[in-house]
């Protein structure tokens, strides 16, 4: 990687280069001075690597100030005393953009910030070791899925985050003024990834931003979030269950395969899996049995979906939820009336998936809807669609927030979003 202001990133760099002439650019992470020499720990996004001047014009940059944005040109130097097992000896140092304020928080982490702090400077708590890792394994998750379902014959697709109507229901809605007319946001693609199956593209797959305007103040919810989504035609709940199961392995796979610094930094121990598959059903016979008070025909708690861990393995996919607690557009289940085709992946104790086989027959779908009490007038060009050929299908939407959360070992799912947006949070 060459250009103008660097020739490597630090993480290219090894002892195995000894000799090497280097260009670097990056941040001041420390500074510290022994006698005639001075050592600036210099860090990009990718690593810190110590640059060692030995008395001359470059000592004075030792006096920088921490988070400054320095250019170094070197040489690679062996050294088996240096942390990683070389440092670099520099020509020259160029301060690109003298600091002209004050840095609000240490980002080394030796004075802690609250959350709030280094979200209102969300800039800089990205220059953070472990800010830096988390956002890293985001786009090893988001890399890994696109590339797992492009090679199941997937096809990416985009879908509009405005609106005309609620596409699931509720009042849980932004709304926007469209020009002369009212609109929403998005709360979630569903009309459309079914519309693109219905119109014969088969298997679709999306990253898209959703916006739910529920009033939450929790570390689990956020009312910007961004879904991982697929559907697939000519499928019921089973056969999106087994595309679910093999793409969160191979997401976890990835991780661990590409991210080993970064789950250093942030100490964890990634062990992947593939979700144990359960029904319902099984579900709350279990949680009985060791207490928990939970009947046929309620969700889970996040209590329950911790207990469901705890008894069946870090990852659970649990199917075939009762009809009343899923959402109107989920298909009954042939074989047992009180239960739907759907399901939920539940990771390390919290909900991360959800999903069913859609309904596709036009009248059972007005059923379901004049059974939750909703007008169907409100759905006639959904129910429509149903009308023109719609195959049998299926499909889940995967939080990549959620996701991040739990690989991280992160308490709070603000951490996970780049920019977050909650009741109080607009900027920046």
């Amino acid at each position: 990687m060459q250009n103008s202001f660097r020739t490597h990133y630090i993480g290219q760099l090894s002892a195995g280069m000894d000799g090497t002439a280097v260009r670097l650019g990056g941040w001041v992470h420390e500074t510290r001075e022994v006698g005639k020499i001075a050592f600036i720990l210099l860090r990009d996004h990718t690593g810190i690597v110590q640059i060692v001047c030995k008395g001359g014009e470059l000592m004075k940059f030792a006096k920088l100030p921490k988070e400054s944005v320095i250019s170094v040109t070197g040489t690679v130097k062996k050294n088996g005393e240096a942390k990683k097992g070389f440092e670099i000896v520099p020509s020259s140092i160029e301060n690109l953009n003298p600091l002209s304020t004050k840095i609000p928080f240490e980002v080394t982490g030796k004075v802690p910030a609250d959350i709030d702090v280094r979200l209102d400077n969300r800039q800089i708590d990205l220059r953070r070791l472990e800010t830096t890792a988390i956002f890293n394994i985001q786009s090893t998750i988001l890399k890994a899925f696109g590339e797992f379902l492009r090679g199941r014959g997937f096809q990416e697709i985009r879908t509009p985050s405005i609106v005309e109507a609620a596409t699931e229901g509720g009042a849980d809605l932004f709304k926007i003024q469209y020009f002369e007319k009212q609109a929403y946001l998005a709360q979630s693609p569903q009309l459309y990834k079914q519309l693109a199956v219905i119109g014969g593209m088969d298997r679709v797959f999306m990253v898209a931003p959703v916006f739910r305007a529920e009033k939450h103040n929790t570390i689990f919810h956020l009312n910007e979030i961004t879904q991982m989504d697929i559907e697939m035609g000519f499928a019921d709940h089973n056969d999106a269950i087994g595309i679910l199961a093999d793409v969160f392995y191979h997401v976890l796979c990835a991780v661990v395969e590409e991210n080993k610094h970064d789950l250093e930094v942030l100490g964890r121990d990634l062990k992947p899996e593939k979700p144990v598959i359960v029904s319902y059903r099984d579900a709350v016979e279990k949680l009985a049995a060791e207490g928990g008070r939970i009947r046929f025909g309620e969700d889970f708690s996040r209590a329950d979906e911790e207990r469901i861990c705890a008894i069946f393995g870090d990852a659970v996919i649990v199917k075939e939820y009762p009809i009343p607690v899923r959402a109107f557009y989920s298909m009954p289940s042939q074989s047992d009336k009180e239960v739907s085709n759907s399901f939920d992946l539940i990771y390390r104790g919290l909900e991360v998936s959800s999903g069913a086989q859609r309904i596709h027959i036009p009248e059972i779908l007005i059923d379901s809807i004049r059974s939750r009490g909703l007008d169907e007038k409100d759905f006639e060009f959904y129910i429509n669609a149903f009308r023109e050929g719609a195959p049998p299908h299926a499909g889940w939407s995967l939080g990549l927030e959620r996701l991040t959360m739990k690989i991280t070992g992160m308490q709070n799912i603000r951490e996970c979003a780049l920019f977050p947006r909650d009741r109080e949070r607009l900027k920046p």
